[in-house]
């Protein structure tokens, strides 16, 4: 069994660390824990890992998020995955920094990434794991907030939620989407000792 694992970002220097690259930073970490590395390829990087029999394909489009459904759709063909294999990795506005939820299926929520996927696969019929970055920022800032670099606190929210977010990827791959949202998705949104909250949003 294969399975499509896309973190959406951005590439270049001025795009590390940034909130719109969460994707992209989950992803490293997964591939790191399993001692793999990611090789330039069509469309991305790519790197493949082993896991309980499943075979992991790990993409991190060089497309930008806008573009994003070419790379998925091409790395879907070559390695001939269905769309029911595909989870993708992506930062939310909509929930607290740190809190994830796992969804089966789904619109694009505003999100131009999924929006573009939805669009070139002709469906959105597929997992998305949504990481939420908050939405602390004054009317007309959305652009430069989710493309600003992550804070000290937000960085130790990530760190310590990255864990979480591979058991996640990991647990998709071996029972499934529905399985893994009722054993994660509780877990998963809440961040514990009363920091599930909108950090003071002013949008």
């Amino acid at each position: 069994m294969k399975y499509l694992v896309t973190g959406l970002g951005n590439i270049g220097d001025e795009y590390e660390n940034t909130r719109h690259n969460i994707g992209f930073i989950i992803l490293d970490a997964f591939a790191e824990a399993y001692n793999t590395v990611f090789a330039d390829k069509r469309y991305g990087s790519v790197a493949y890992l082993k896991y309980r029999g499943r075979t992991f394909v790990l993409l991190k489009p060089s497309t930008f998020v806008n573009k994003s459904g070419n790379a998925v759709r091409y790395w879907l063909r070559k390695e001939k995955i269905p769309v029911e294999n595909l989870l993708v990795l992506v930062d939310d506005l909509s929930i607290p920094f740190g809190s994830m939820r796992l969804r089966s299926k789904g619109g694009d929520g505003g999100h131009n990434g999924l929006a573009h996927i939805n669009t070139i696969l002709g469906t959105g019929g597929y997992s998305r794991l949504r990481f939420g970055i908050g939405s602390d920022y004054l009317i007309g800032g959305r652009v430069n907030y989710v493309l600003g670099k992550l804070t000290d606190e937000e960085q130790d929210i990530l760190n310590a939620r990255i864990e979480l977010a591979v058991q996640i990827i990991k647990s998709f791959g071996t029972i499934g989407t529905e399985l893994t949202m009722t054993r994660f998705n509780k877990e998963a949104k809440s961040l514990g000792n009363g920091e599930n909250k909108d950090r003071g949003s002013k949008n």
